[in-house]
């Protein structure tokens, strides 16, 4: 399996955006230049439809200051791209299609109607189902791992593709930003919305490994205990 990292930046109150749910930067320049260092990390970025469609990204590595940053690590100039679309519903004229610097994956389940897959597979590289209603992460991540060579893998949400990585256990770490702004709202996103836990017990645990502060924002960095080790 892949080793699986998360960045999320959020306000204070732990939001992702306002409650209409249209995202809008909010962090620091230093908060957008660790989002490039950890994509420079990273075989492969993945991310939600929804967050791919209402943002202008292209899932990229940036600058040629970050490519070189990962040539040097061995790494190739450009990371793989990985959207997660389980009704195959991403909008095929969305932006990142438009840049074609590395390969575009699209995991998605066979619930996707043949249309929509067909519209997909005009723009991506490859799109791939794996299970019936809901998408199989193991699977995926295992075909990942297997076909594309993934072996560290940056997500960048939204809430539900992140709960559902909490949920299934596959998330080994949590790079997040606390930035002091508060939102509030009911409907506002956070890092992790979907079905959540009804139990203490089902709760995803984590253990601190560092802290940062930068200005009025907090850098913190997140091991996650697997569930053999709680």
């Amino acid at each position: 399996m892949p080793f699986v990292y998360l960045n999320v930046a959020t306000t204070a109150d732990g939001k992702l955006a306002p409650a209409n749910r249209v995202f809008v930067p909010f962090s620091s320049k230093r908060d957008r230049e660790l989002l490039l260092e950890l994509r420079a990390r990273a075989d492969a970025v993945m991310a939600g439809a929804r967050t791919v469609d209402l943002g202008a990204i292209n899932l990229g590595p940036g600058s040629a200051r970050f490519r070189q940053m990962r040539v040097e690590q061995g790494l190739a100039q450009y990371n793989l791209r990985v959207i997660v679309s389980g009704s195959a519903s991403l909008d095929p004229k969305a932006k990142i299609f438009s840049q074609r610097f590395s390969p575009i994956i699209i995991l998605t389940t066979d619930r996707a109607s043949k249309r929509k897959v067909q519209q997909l597979s005009r723009v991506a590289d490859e799109v791939k189902s794996f299970g019936a209603n809901e998408l199989d992460f193991v699977k995926a991540f295992c075909w990942l791992r297997e076909k594309w060579d993934v072996k560290r893998l940056l997500c960048e949400g939204g809430g539900e593709l992140n709960e559902a990585l909490f949920h299934h256990d596959l998330v080994d770490e949590i790079y997040l930003t606390f930035c002091p702004l508060v939102f509030g709202g009911r409907d506002a996103p956070t890092m992790a919305d979907g079905r959540g836990v009804e139990n203490l017990t089902d709760a995803t645990r984590l253990r601190l490994k560092s802290l940062k502060r930068v200005g009025d924002e907090l850098f913190l960095v997140y091991r996650v205990k697997k569930s053999f080790q709680q």
